[in-house]
């Protein structure tokens, strides 16, 4: 296993990842509740957000337990970029198709894209909280 030092975020960078994990997730949700679309169309745009959201958080945490020397498949790394690239591809797709104005479009793609930045960056903090007092208590062993 690799010791990779940790640190815990700043309570800053915590509250500023919560905040664009929120802010983007409401920000698509409320676009989908004002949007004239049939409900099978604001479905699609809702299940691809929560298919992201779930290949972001499963593609950080893979690449973290690489890191750290924790076993993943290469499977199991696969499928996780693959998903990832499956959900921004099916947002693009319907988003190419969809029948709405380019602001709207760029609104769903700018607010999809911090939803999944802020998963990341959330998911990442909270394995920095994690490991953090493991590190210290350690270092303070040896």
């Amino acid at each position: 296993m690799v010791s990779i030092p940790s640190q815990r975020p700043s309570a800053a960078f915590v509250v500023a990842s919560w905040g664009a994990l929120c802010a983007g997730f409401a920000a698509y949700l409320a676009g989908l509740w004002n949007a004239g679309m049939q409900l099978n169309e604001k479905g699609y745009y809702f299940t691809v957000l929560v298919f992201g959201l779930f290949a972001a958080i499963s593609l950080q945490k893979t690449v973290r337990d690489r890191v750290e020397g924790i076993p993943v498949t290469k499977l199991y790394f696969g499928l996780s970029w693959i998903a990832l690239v499956l959900a921004i591809g099916l947002l693009a797709a319907g988003l190419f198709n969809a029948t709405l104005a380019l602001s709207e479009k760029g609104f769903y793609a700018m607010s999809f894209g911090l939803a999944l930045f802020g998963a990341i960056a959330v998911q990442k903090n909270t394995r920095d909280i994690q490991a953090a007092p493991r590190a210290s208590v350690e270092s303070e062993t040896v």
